[in-house]
């Protein structure tokens, strides 16, 4: 097995006593080196950088790609404005730290993110200057207004409920940027059986202030400029519904953007988790992109 150089931890930014942090992977051989941006899921509530697989992130690497996985403020503690803050900030970050230090060329960024990271990596093409060279999207989302949010969920409301009380407890009040390890699922579970996960991540009610919500529906804000994207979305995802993918497909073909839809048919949410043979071949679907789009 091939030995890895270990991961160089950094504390990007700092808000009151929270480090906000990013770990740095790098290839073999001298830089400058194009980069993925990766950008872990857990629907903003949960997660950490650490959830990177490391077989992707191998991947990634023997493709010649720096690897910079960052954390973010995660909700309900900081509300989203907050954690988009934070992402402008790690993109910052490495466009204006990484050369010097880290050899990365600030040139050749992509981000690439996983479920609630996929709608970050969506969000980036928005709200991030100078945008990110591509996206990729494992079974994200670009519109989180939409009811499949803002609704109860007939799937998570056939696990027992979880109650208002039992939900809170579960997160804080301190703002943080890592799961501890606690049981923060369960306050998830409850805004999804609820129906409550704008309001509780957005601090607004969608149904009072549907144009706060815009800015952070990048469905809504794709345009000519939007960066070159790949969507990857199992078809049977009970989590984050394929048509989220799909709309946000439709909406770069509207505005004229490089864009492809992978569909992994009898695929589920995290249909990439094991590594099987589904997996690496969207994988080598990845790496084509990024290949191509970094050149």
């Amino acid at each position: 097995m091939k030995e890895r150089k270990a991961a160089q931890p950094c504390v990007y930014k700092r808000v009151g006593d929270c480090n906000v942090k990013a770990d740095v992977y790098l290839p073999e051989g001298s830089g400058p080196h194009p980069v993925v941006v990766w950008i872990h899921g857990g629907a903003l509530i949960m997660g950490w950088r650490g959830d990177l697989l490391s077989w992707q992130r191998d991947r990634y690497l023997d493709a010649g790609c720096a690897v910079v996985a960052i954390d973010y403020r995660l909700a309900p503690e900081t509300k989203l404005p907050g954690i988009i803050d934070d992402l402008q900030d790690a993109f910052r970050w490495v466009s204006e730290s990484g050369p010097a230090s880290f050899g990365l060329d600030p040139q050749r960024i992509a981000a690439v993110g996983h479920s609630a990271g996929g709608y970050l990596t969506l969000m980036s093409g928005v709200c991030v200057s100078p945008r990110p060279k591509a996206l990729v999207s494992f079974y994200g989302y670009g519109d989180i207004i939409g009811p499949w949010y803002t609704q109860p969920d007939p799937f998570y409301r056939r696990r027992p409920l979880v109650g208002e009380a039992e939900a809170w407890f579960a997160v804080g009040s301190r703002e943080i940027s890592e799961d501890a390890g606690g049981d923060r699922e369960r306050f998830y579970l409850y805004c999804r059986q609820e129906g409550l996960w704008p309001l509780m991540v957005g601090g607004r009610n969608p149904a009072d202030d549907e144009e706060f919500f815009r800015r952070y529906c990048p469905v809504r804000n794709v345009d000519g400029e939007y960066p070159p994207t790949l969507l990857l979305h199992g078809d049977q995802d009970t989590d984050v519904l394929h048509e989220q993918s799909v709309m946000m497909a439709e909406a770069l073909a509207r505005a004229g953007v490089e864009h492809e839809l992978l569909t992994i048919p009898e695929g589920g949410h995290g249909f990439d988790a094991e590594g099987d043979e589904p997996a690496r071949e969207a994988m080598d679907h990845v790496l084509a992109f990024l290949r191509k789009a970094l050149a």
